[in-house]
C-alpha cells in the first residue's frame, strides 16, 4: 500500500443496472461483480448524464455536464481545450491509460486551426479524451473498408480467424445449419453462438489487454488510472459458446410497461414508439432472441472479470488498487414499448456503480449500499481526489464520492441531470423537429422525475407511487403535481444559468481580480479618504496606474 494507489475503472457498455444479482436479477448470476461490490461500495442511485455512448462518456471523462462540455452526441467532437481527467492526473504525475473504448470523435478542425499535429504527442492526447491509448477500440467495425482495422481485427487474423472484416464475419456473427455466415446486426441472430470460441472474443481480448498493461505498469513505478472499457453487451446482441445457450425464455424477467403507455398522448412519447428499434423490442419474438444472448454477454463479462480480478490478487495489485465498475447507461429490452436507450426511465439512465476502495480509511463501509444521489460526473474528482490532484471546482462539476467510500460527512446532491440530444433520430424526422428544438433535460431528486421536451409538455414521474415509471403525469392539473413542476422547472434553470464556462478561472485568476483596486485600477472612488477608509491601504502607497 502505498499513498497514491492506483485506479482501474471497469465501463461495460450499455449495460442495465438490475442484469446483475447482486441488485436483485433473479436468474442472471454475476459472482464476481457481487464479490466487489461486497468489498466496496454499492450505489443504487446512479446516474449517467446523457442515455447515450458519447455524450454519457465525454461528461465521465470531464467530469461535467453536456451542457458545458459540448459534445451532445455520438460523433460530436469533444473540442480541443477541454480538460480531461487525463490532464489533470499527468499534473500530479499519474498515468491516465485506455484500454477499449470511449466513442471520442476528435475535434480535426480545432486541431488543425491550431496547428496540433494528430500523431504529435499533444495530437494524441486530444484525439483520445485525454487518455494515453494503450489500446482504443470501439468496435462497431461494420465495413472494415470504410475504416482502419482495429488491433482486435489484426488480433483475430493473427489467430487464424482472416476475412475481409474479422470483427464482422467471427466476433459479430453465427454460423447457419447449412454453414452459411449470418450476421448479428439482425435480430433473429442472436441466439446463435458466435463464430469464435470464447478465448478470442472481444470481451476475452480486452481482458487481456488490460492484464498485460498492468504487467507492464509495475515496472514503470508511477500510479495510474487504467480505463478497461468493454465494448458489450452492447449490440450487436450475440455472445460465443458455451453462453449462448446458458439462458432462454424462461429466464426472461416480464416487461415494465402498460396499455397507458402504449396510448400516449404526448407526440414525442409518440414518435419513440413508432422509432424502428422501439417497433421491433415491443415485440415478444424480439425479447425472447435477444435477452438470452444479453445474459449470455454479462455472464461472460462477470467471468472474464472473475479472471482478471484473481490474477490481480496473485500479482500483488489488489491491496493497492481502487477499482470502479459501472456503465454508461442501460438498454431497454422491451420495457415500456422501447428498445435501446436514448430516454430516461430507470432502465436507460440509471446504472450500476460498484467501487471498492482498499484503503484502510474505506473498511468501515466494506459491503455498503448506498442510496445517495449521485452521477457518473462524480468518478472524475474522486479519482484525483485518490491519486493526489488538488479540486478544481472551476472546472470540474462532479462531486468527490471520497466522503461516501469512506463513511464521513461532506457528500450531497439535491438533484441528477441527463440530456439527450435526438436532431439525428427517428423522431425527429417524424416530428419535424428541428436541430435546435431536438433535445430533453431530466431532472430528479429521488422521487420525482421531471423531464423538459421542448416544444412539447414536459413529462412526470413519481416514483414513490409509481416505480416502475408506467404513468406520465405531466398533463395532470392537480395542485401538487402543478407545484412539483414548478418547482422542477426552477430547478432546472438554476442550474442551467450557473457558471459552466469559466475553466481558465482558476484560483490565481480570481485573486488577481479581487486585488485590482490594491494595484491603482480605481472606479468610483470620489477622494483619497474614501480609497483609505474602504480598502484599509494608504493612496499614496499606490502604483502609478491609479493616479490622475
Amino acid at each position: 500500500m502505498t499513498d497514491r494507489p492506483n485506479v482501474l475503472w471497469i465501463m461495460a457498455d450499455q449495460l442495465r443496472f438490475d442484469y446483475l444479482s447482486c441488485y436483485g436479477h433473479p436468474h442472471l448470476h454475476t459472482p464476481h461483480i457481487d464479490a466487489l461490490a461486497a468489498r466496496g461500495v454499492r450505489f443504487t442511485n446512479a446516474y449517467v448524464q446523457s442515455p447515450v455512448c458519447g455524450p454519457s462518456r465525454m461528461s465521465a471523462y470531464t467530469g461535467r455536464y453536456v451542457r458545458s462540455h459540448g459534445s451532445t452526441w455520438n460523433g460530436m467532437p469533444l473540442r480541443v481545450g477541454e480538460p480531461t481527467l487525463g490532464d489533470h492526473l499527468r499534473e500530479v504525475g499519474a498515468r491516465a491509460v485506455l484500454v477499449g473504448k470511449t466513442h471520442m470523435t476528435a475535434d480535426a478542425e480545432g486541431m488543425a486551426w491550431l496547428g496540433i499535429d494528430p500523431a504529435s504527442e499533444i495530437g494524441v492526447r486530444v484525439s483520445e479524451c485525454g487518455f494515453e491509448p494503450y489500446e482504443r477500440d470501439d468496435g462497431l467495425h461494420p465495413d472494415s473498408a470504410r475504416q482502419n482495422w482495429s488491433a482486435y481485427d489484426d488480433y483475430l487474423v493473427s489467430q487464424g480467424y482472416a476475412s475481409d472484416n474479422p470483427w464482422e464475419d467471427f466476433a459479430n456473427s453465427g454460423v447457419g445449419e447449412e454453414g452459411d455466415l449470418l450476421s448479428a446486426w439482425l435480430l433473429k441472430n442472436s441466439r446463435l453462438a458466435a463464430n469464435v470460441p470464447e478465448e478470442h472474443s472481444e470481451t476475452a481480448y480486452m481482458t487481456d489487454r488490460a492484464i498485460a498493461f498492468m504487467q507492464e505498469a509495475k515496472a514503470d513505478g508511477r500510479p495510474w488510472m487504467c480505463h478497461l472499457s468493454y465494448i458489450k453487451p452492447h449490440w450487436p446482441y450475440i455472445v460465443p459458446a458455451p453462453y449462448h445457450d446458458m439462458y432462454d425464455e424462461s429466464h426472461i424477467v416480464p416487461p415494465i410497461r402498460s396499455a397507458t403507455e402504449h396510448d400516449t398522448d404526448h407526440p414525442l412519447m409518440q414518435a419513440y414508439l413508432k422509432a424502428r428499434v422501439c417497433q421491433s423490442f415491443a415485440r415478444d419474438e424480439v425479447r425472447e432472441h435477444v435477452i438470452p444472448a444479453y445474459m449470455g454477454l454479462i455472464k461472460q463479462l462477470d467471468d472474464n472479470l472473475g479472471r482478471l480480478f484473481a490474477w490481480m490478487e496473485e500479482a500483488g495489485l489488489s491491496d493497492n488498487t481502487i477499482i470502479a465498475f459501472t456503465s454508461d447507461h442501460g438498454d431497454y429490452m422491451g420495457d415500456h414499448w422501447m428498445g435501446d436507450k436514448d430516454f430516461y426511465h430507470e432502465m436507460a439512465v440509471k446504472v450500476p456503480l460498484i467501487i471498492a476502495d482498499p484503503r484502510r480509511d474505506a473498511d468501515a463501509t466494506r459491503g455498503l449500499v448506498s442510496e445517495a444521489l449521485v452521477e457518473m460526473i462524480d468518478l472524475a474528482p474522486t479519482f484525483m481526489n485518490a491519486l493526489g490532484c488538488a479540486p478544481k471546482p472551476h472546472v470540474i462539476e462532479g462531486r468527490d464520492l471520497t466522503p461516501i467510500l469512506q463513511g464521513t460527512d461532506g457528500f450531497s446532491r439535491s438533484y441528477a441531470i441527463s440530456q439527450h440530444d435526438y436532431h439525428w433520430s427517428d423522431m425527429a424526422r417524424l416530428l419535424d423537429q428541428p436541430q435546435e428544438h431536438a433535445h430533453t433535460t431530466m431532472i430528479f431528486d429521488g422521487r420525482w422525475k421531471y423531464i423538459r421536451c421542448e416544444g412539447f409538455r414536459p413529462v412526470l414521474f413519481d416514483l414513490h407511487s409509481d416505480p416502475h415509471e408506467l404513468t406520465d403525469l405531466g398533463a395532470s392539473q392537480t395542485a401538487e403535481h402543478a407545484a412539483v413542476c414548478a418547482r422542477m422547472q426552477a430547478a432546472l434553470l438554476d442550474w442551467a444559468t450557473r457558471h459552466h464556462t469559466r475553466i481558465t478561472a482558476t484560483p490565481a485568476v480570481l485573486a488577481r481580480q479581487k486585488k485590482a483596486a490594491e494595484g491603482g485600477i480605481l472606479i468610483g472612488f470620489w477622494d483619497e479618504k474614501e480609497y483609505e477608509d474602504t480598502t484599509g491601504i494608504a493612496f499614496d502607497d499606490l502604483t502609478p496606474v491609479g493616479r490622475p
